[in-house]
């Protein structure tokens, strides 16, 4: 079985069991038996990343019958990452670097010395393959990582550059691959603890509503009744995060920009409702590249983002605007959609930046992954009432970029199978910029370049979170380092 079926059938068992996002509770949680949780936990944990057709089998499929001694790999300053051993077999991990790139970098976690393999043993020098430069900042990622693990946040956080390049990719916990000696690829270490969670499927909870606010727009639903929650007498009712704390103001008649400032999942569930399946996934598709065929894969470098969306009934589209029942993304994907909601086009991400000398990381040979491949777009008429949103929720959760930055967010609160994770999905726009310019190297992209920046928290009980918003100061924390504020 596939990853891409694998990641539905784990979403069909267990999505049944999610309910409102952002609210204060699992609502009907449901119980369920130690054998299914550990099958559902198996089937995800071991396929929940995105890719259809996994790295190490493209690498097998594509590998030159003749291949050299894998070439080295340094980030965007130069900084070298990862090399061979004179034996010509083992890799070697640079000190510095090693822990907070193992789950995206190494073999063992389906990195990118896997992804890039037919590269970097392709004959460049004698025996030696071809070296390779990405996109990611050694630095940062270290940075970003010590932060994670001082305030302990177990979860992922992706920097994205507007030009679609990863700035940094941290996963929180790793592990220190220099201590392993068998180097061939190990599922737990994939995507198990340690895994690479900014690749891996969830749901997103209310980050989903920068779609559903736009498709609201484009089809005119600007004012619903909210009663707070929504009752089909099926024990599950959909619910507000606000609710019970502020019963007083419900029942309104709520805006659409009330409704995504404050995160309303009536207003947004209705509106689907309104809207319908066949026109909502339809938006989705050519809007924002999200679907669940095939065809609405996005082809990184790295491998491919496969969202899941699965419509059975009408509760299920109902719950997809809140970004709950069968609805799938990961961190990456959120961070593209960050980018596109804040500048209007959708750019795939990418890590490769270019081939380079081998003596030399900043040296180019080649040219690498296209910048600004443009695969989305937003309608431009639906464009400023999602900004002015996206303002609204920057202010409200007190998440500000310091100098000439513009600050625009969306939370999201979502309830799965493993419990609650909590999201903030944010860019800070340099006003010194268009989004539009182009970097031969990303020494002074500060002056004139934005930040897309996506944090997952995983262990929100062990912060005394119940809600996103909450983890604003964490989140800032990392905007921090990333906007050198």
């Amino acid at each position: 079985m596939n990853k891409r079926n694998m990641a539905a059938l784990a979403a069909s068992i267990a999505m049944s069991f999610s309910f409102a996002s952002c609210s204060s509770s699992s609502v009907g949680q449901a119980n369920i038996s130690d054998t299914t949780t550990a099958e559902t936990t198996s089937a995800t944990e071991a396929s929940s990343a995105k890719t259809t057709t996994s790295a190490t089998e493209k690498a097998t499929e594509s590998t030159p019958a003749a291949t050299a001694v894998k070439g080295n790999i340094y980030d965007c300053k130069g900084n070298l990452l990862a090399s061979t051993a004179e034996d010509g077999k083992r890799r070697i991990y640079a000190d510095a670097y090693a822990v907070s790139f193992a789950n995206i970098l190494t073999t063992m976690s389906d990195g990118y010395d896997t992804a890039f393999e037919d590269i970097l043993t392709t004959p460049a020098d004698g025996n030696m393959g071809k070296s390779i430069q990405l996109t990611l900042d050694g630095d940062i990622q270290n940075q970003i990582y010590s932060y994670m693990e001082s305030n302990n946040i177990v979860g992922a956080a992706v920097v994205l550059r507007t030009d679609g390049s990863i700035m940094a990719q941290v996963n929180y916990p790793s592990y220190d691959p220099r201590t392993i000696d068998d180097q061939k690829y190990d599922e737990e270490l994939a995507w198990g603890e340690n895994g690479n969670k900014a690749f891996s499927n969830y749901e997103p909870g209310s980050c989903f509503k920068i779609m559903s606010e736009v498709i609201a727009d484009k089809h005119g639903v600007y004012s619903l009744h909210d009663d707070g929650t929504w009752d089909f007498g099926n024990d599950h009712p959909i619910v507000n995060w606000d609710h019970e704390t502020n019963k007083a103001s419900y029942p309104m008649e709520r805006s659409l920009s009330s409704a995504f400032i404050n995160s309303s999942n009536i207003f947004f569930a209705k509106a689907f409702d309104t809207i319908g399946e066949e026109a909502v996934l339809s938006d989705l598709q050519t809007i924002f590249h999200f679907g669940k065929d095939d065809a609405y894969d996005i082809h990184c470098d790295f491998g491919d983002l496969s969202n899941n969306i699965e419509i059975e009934d009408i509760d299920d589209l109902r719950r997809s605007a809140f970004g709950q029942s069968k609805v799938l993304t990961c961190p990456i994907f959120l961070a593209a959609l960050g980018r596109e909601a804040v500048f209007g086009d959708m750019v795939t991400p990418f890590v490769l930046k270019a081939t380079v000398d081998p003596a030399d990381g900043r040296t180019k040979t080649g040219d690498g992954s296209k910048a600004y491949d443009v695969i989305a777009s937003i309608p431009v008429e639906c464009r400023d009432n999602l900004l002015n949103g996206m303002s609204g929720v920057a202010s409200d959760v007190g998440v500000y970029a310091n100098g000439n930055y513009n600050f625009y967010a969306k939370t999201g609160t979502a309830e799965g199978w493993r419990g609650d994770y909590l999201y903030i999905t944010g860019c800070a726009k340099n006003n010194n910029g268009t989004g539009s310019e182009t970097y031969d190297n990303y020494d002074n992209y500060g002056e004139t370049g934005s930040y897309v920046l996506v944090m997952e928290v995983q262990n929100p009980q062990a912060h005394g979170f119940e809600f996103a918003s909450q983890s604003a100061g964490l989140y800032s924390g990392i905007l921090n380092i990333v906007a050198g504020n």
